[in-house]
């Protein structure tokens, strides 16, 4: 068991480092640094209370930044290897394809907190800066759901990248997961609309694809509406934990099924 887990922290370190190495994931934060900075500070009208609404677009960016974060290390993950064969050197060492998997997965998610955690320190940086009111338990949950967001997403693009190219995987995903985030909850008025084949697929889509909705908390932080209760917030991280298993899951079966 020592020697799995070790096996594994070196996959995490290694995939850690080779992301961080990638000039894409410090530009998207100088670029967060540009843009979230002169949002949060800005007094549109002179209006104090009207800069919550400045807030809410700030955290919107932060969700926009953290998905093409996410997909983007998530679908590179083994694509490089394969491009590269380098593959086969590490299945050649006492390593399994699921010791693999998770160990890339778990490096490619921590940056993602990482970056994460740099777009709220941001945030909040901001808003303490203008005086605004600091609700902690409900940041935490903000925060936690919408690291498992990342983690989510991460786990959605590296089971995509073994059935189809990275750039087709993170296009699916980039129109599938925002279009749940703003309409998930509405498929069920729109499926009363519609008849046949339509009304299957938005009621199979309902029920078949995550509902990432349900880790937004943003009008909650901004809005001072406080934090949801310990079962709601439970809840959702046991949602979102068994879709990551079973995309996980899923990536091994396709991993072991690939051609080499």
């Amino acid at each position: 068991m020592k020697c799995v887990l070790r096996r594994i922290g070196a996959l995490v370190k290694l995939s850690l480092l080779e992301l961080w190495r990638r000039n894409d994931m410090f530009a998207l934060l100088v670029l967060a640094l540009v843009l979230l900075v002169p949002l949060s500070l800005a007094k549109p009208f002179g209006a104090v209370g009207a800069t919550r609404y400045f807030d809410e677009a700030a955290l919107l960016l932060v969700w926009g930044y953290s998905l093409f974060i996410s997909l983007g290390i998530g679908g590179r993950l083994f694509t490089s290897e394969f491009s590269n064969r380098t593959i086969y050197p590490l299945l050649a060492k006492p390593v399994s394809r699921g010791e693999l998997i998770l160990g890339k997965y778990l490096g490619a998610v921590v940056a993602g907190w990482s970056a994460l955690l740099f777009f709220y320190a941001l945030w909040v940086a901001s808003a303490a800066l203008r005086g605004g009111d600091w609700q902690p338990l409900c940041f935490f949950q903000a925060f936690v759901l919408h690291a498992l967001f990342v983690a989510l997403a991460t786990a959605a693009a590296l089971c995509g990248s073994f059935v189809l190219t990275p750039s087709a995987s993170t296009t699916l995903l980039a129109v599938l997961l925002p279009a749940m985030f703003f309409f998930g909850r509405r498929l069920p008025e729109y499926a009363q609309n519609v008849s046949g084949i339509a009304r299957v697929l938005v009621s199979v889509s309902y029920w078949t694809f995550p509902h990432v909705e349900f880790f937004d908390m943003r009008q909650r932080l901004v809005h001072g509406w406080g934090n949801v209760d310990a079962w709601v917030f439970l809840a959702v991280v046991g949602y979102g934990t068994a879709y990551v298993v079973a995309l996980l899951a899923l990536a091994h079966v396709l991993f072991k099924r690939k051609r080499l």
